[in-house]
């Protein structure tokens, strides 16, 4: 079904852009946020995100929640009483599951995870994976980051500290040698070159979405890890398990974004790698990519943001115009990259980037 009536929850720099971007693509877009927000070139109301989100959503047809994942379930429950289509960001899996459980009864679709991770790279890693008549691994690698790190960390908290502090304390899923299972995560550390900066990967929570279980009995291994600047990880695990912050993850977040709080020259790093056999000869494909700011809508967006926003309009608008299902539960790994790169938002991947596609 043809929509064009978008809400868009939560009004911080991704649900901001996010917003002045299915404004651009022709939607009608009303912005809705619990504190009072001006400037913006579409309409903006004020409301209680934890009260009657019915009252609040009604008269739209599709919802964009950019919240912070705990509000997910209510909003998510909203939108399925009312039959909108649902989209979000989540990186928590808890709230995926219960997404995944409306969907079976929803009459729009449902589709959490639209992000950068999970979200963007599990698209091209399904993309390289198809390459493949037989596929021994998949791994994604995503690291946003600022591009003149300071200080032992190398890090600033561009993106939510709550779902930083989860991607690091939360089991991992993976697959490991035909076996799906979960592993600890700010483990399985790796050294990794991108345009010649040195990176250290390590698995973190979430960002592999739902590919486990779609790729199951069909791939050998699968993992996703973060990438930062060398040393990140150790501080890291002596910060949250040999002082024990990993007891009070609220405290944390505020210790750490008071420390490193965001800056606006970042980057975001790509590394997606897929290897397989092709006609009885094994190969290997990466898509590696190192995406910066951008100047959009007259105004310089940061790597993270502009990332975050393009990623979840560009399904939209491709739910828009009927080349994804119209309503049950969507997995990120079942969107066609091509045709969502050719999107008007999903176009800016093709910009604002300098990398390598092998």
């Amino acid at each position: 079904m043809s929509f064009n009536k978008v809400a868009v929850l939560g009004l911080g720099k991704v649900g901001h852009l996010a917003a002045e971007l299915l404004a651009e693509a022709g939607f009608t877009v009303t912005g809705i946020d619990a504190r009072a927000v001006s400037g913006c070139p579409f309409p903006v109301r004020t409301a209680d995100l934890t009260g009657d989100l019915d009252a609040v959503l009604k008269g739209q047809e599709a919802v964009l929640s950019c919240l912070p994942y705990h509000l997910n379930k209510g909003v998510s429950s909203a939108a399925h009483r009312l039959g909108l289509h649902y989209f979000d960001l989540t990186e928590d899996v808890p709230t995926t599951r219960h997404i995944r459980d409306l969907a079976e009864t929803s009459k729009g679709i449902m589709a959490p995870q639209c992000g950068l991770a999970p979200g963007f790279v599990g698209i091209v890693g399904a993309h390289l994976a198809e390459m493949f008549e037989r596929v021994r691994s998949i791994r994604l690698r995503v690291g946003a980051l600022p591009q003149n790190p300071t200080g032992l960390l190398g890090y600033a908290f561009n993106w939510s500290p709550e779902g930083v502090v989860n991607e690091y304390l939360n089991d991992c899923e993976v697959i490991e040698e035909g076996v799906h299972k979960t592993v600890s995560a700010m483990e399985w550390i790796e050294t990794i070159y991108i345009d010649g900066v040195h990176l250290e990967a390590f698995t973190t929570s979430g960002g592999l979405g739902t590919m486990c279980e779609t790729y199951a009995g069909r791939v050998e291994n699968i993992d996703y890890k973060t990438m930062r600047y060398p040393g990140h990880v150790q501080l890291m695990n002596f910060f949250f398990h040999e002082l024990l912050m990993r007891e009070n993850r609220e405290m944390a977040g505020k210790i750490l974004t008071h420390a490193k709080p965001p800056v606006d020259e970042d980057v975001v790093y790509v590394h997606v790698a897929a290897e397989g056999w092709t006609e009885g000869q094994i190969k290997r494909k990466e898509f590696v990519r190192a995406y910066y700011p951008l100047e959009i809508g007259g105004r310089r967006r940061t790597a993270i943001a502009w990332t975050t926003s393009a990623s979840v309009v560009a399904v939209i608008e491709m739910v828009r115009e009927g080349k994804l299902p119209q309503k049950g539960f969507l997995k990120q790994e079942e969107i066609p990259l091509a045709p969502y790169l050719e999107t008007r938002t999903g176009s800016y991947y093709n910009v604002g980037h300098r990398g390598r596609n092998g």
